[in-house]
């Protein structure tokens, strides 16, 4: 299996990285691993996470207060969202798998 951001999420998850390496140098490192430790987790079950909402399921991420939001296509999964969990629960919710660039 595979991995794609919609776009928007990748937005995210580099200015995410950012942030926290500008905060402390190494700490955007250390996120950056843990968000694609992650997303290896929902790769390789990608159906153990639960649904948050139809077809979206979401996948937390350790340390840091963070889920991956993704759907589960034929080929991989489809990462809708690196949303910090503190934010507008609802904020991804226009982006779709007919975002797949």
């Amino acid at each position: 299996m595979t991995f794609d951001f919609h776009p928007e999420a990748d937005e995210e998850f580099v200015e995410a990285v950012a942030y926290y390496e500008e905060c402390d140098p190494g700490l955007g490192i250390d996120f950056s691993r843990e968000v694609y430790a992650t997303i290896r987790n929902a790769i390789d079950y990608p159906t153990l996470w639960p649904e948050i909402e139809d077809a979206v399921r979401r996948c937390l991420v350790h340390r840091f207060p963070y889920g991956v939001l993704y759907s589960i296509e034929t080929d991989g999964i489809f990462i809708l969202a690196v949303m910090h969990l503190h934010r507008d629960l609802d904020y991804w919710k226009h982006r779709s798998g007919t975002g797949r660039t």
